[in-house]
């Protein structure tokens, strides 16, 4: 038996097993999808004005460096881009030419590795770093997307009242991790030490409410 390089399975004689495969077709099928569930995660928050609490806390950046990262250019697409090259150097092809925006670029070179499956399950001796590094991109997204309730992720406070020096309200969720003595804002990095916890709850709430009446306006 030859060992799967990604999970020690059967592999048939070739490097990648039928199910780490199947899973690997499966996860760039879905890089198009995840890249564009990024988009609301952009911004941590949506802003607001005026008749805000005091918090000490600096200016964020206006977007999230990790999700810019990801769907910048050297993020999702350019680690698919850059395994279509290494796939088509292998295989003794032309290198590729990609055009258009991101999301174009992506599909492409989505379709192009699903198309050189079969031969990089069999034939690549580097098959195992390739489904590893997919895999690995799927969780980056997916831990921001999709974190589930998980205990480690801790309990959801609710969002992050802070205000940076413009008047922007961060937004993003903050949770109390298990054995944390500080709630720490993963967005903005403002933190929240027990002695301001009843405010915090305050302020939460008082975002929260002005969010509704902002929906309900708008519906």
């Amino acid at each position: 038996m030859t060992a799967c390089c990604v999970c020690e399975g059967d592999a048939e004689g070739g490097y990648l097993c039928r199910s780490c495969t199947a899973t690997t077709v499966g996860r760039l099928h879905g890089l198009p999808g995840r890249y564009n569930d990024l988009l609301p995660f952009l911004t941590p928050g949506n802003g607001g004005q005026g008749g805000r609490r005091s918090v000490a806390v600096s200016a964020p950046l206006p977007v999230s460096e990790p999700v810019l990262s990801l769907r910048g250019p050297g993020g999702i697409v350019g680690v698919v881009e850059d395994w279509v090259a290494a796939v088509r150097a292998a295989r003794g092809m032309r290198a590729a030419n990609p055009v258009g925006a991101v999301p174009t670029r992506l599909s492409a070179a989505v379709r192009e590795l699903v198309g050189h499956m079969p031969w990089i399950s069999v034939s690549w001796p580097n098959a195992g770093l390739f489904a590893e590094e997919i895999r690995d991109l799927d969780r980056d997204i997916a831990s921001i997307v999709d974190p589930g309730d998980r205990d480690d992720c801790g309990m959801r406070l609710g969002t992050c009242p802070a205000v940076d020096v413009s008047g922007m309200i961060c937004g993003a969720v903050l949770r109390h991790r298990p054995g944390a003595k500080v709630v720490t804002c993963d967005w903005c990095g403002c933190t929240y030490p027990p002695a301001t916890w009843p405010g915090l709850k305050t302020w939460i709430e008082h975002d929260e409410k002005e969010a509704n009446m902002a929906s309900n306006k708008a519906s």
